[in-house]
């Protein structure tokens, strides 16, 4: 059994999973401009991707005893290209954050198998945040 934080953290860790799944996703549909179909395949990706994180981290939960949550952290599409990059280059950077903690936490009780889970889902995240990042660089 986890303790209430470590619950805490992974419902956490899963809303912030299914808001950028929903994001992204619909990034991908509403985007526009020159760069509209290659950015919006890269958006729909790393959405799939996400939804991924989601349903790992909600079977490790499962298991863990924990009760899920279906409820996403607020959703924010943006409406140009560049403010969508903005805002998922921050949410990537808060889904950073949150993991590392995760990280650590799991490790001091000594739960090998999420940490080692959060470790992987870390480096995907750090991939994300890096191709929004050079999405926003200027030539």
């Amino acid at each position: 059994m986890a303790s209430k934080k470590l619950v805490d953290m992974l419902n956490e860790a899963i809303a912030r999973e299914l808001q950028v799944s929903i994001q992204y996703m619909w990034q991908h549909v509403t985007v526009r401009g020159i760069n509209a179909e290659s950015v919006g395949g890269i958006f729909r990706q790393i959405a799939m991707t996400e939804m991924k994180h989601a349903e790992q981290i909600a079977e490790r939960l499962d298991y863990l005893g924990g009760r899920l949550t279906t409820k996403p952290t607020p959703i924010d599409v943006g409406k140009t290209t560049k403010e969508m990059l903005e805002i998922d280059r921050k949410a990537e950077e808060d889904a950073i954050r949150l993991y590392k903690e995760i990280i650590v936490h799991s490790g001091k009780q000594g739960d090998v198998v999420t940490r080692k889970l959060f470790e992987e889902i870390l480096s995907a995240e750090e991939d994300h945040h890096n191709t929004f990042s050079t999405l926003l660089e200027k030539d």
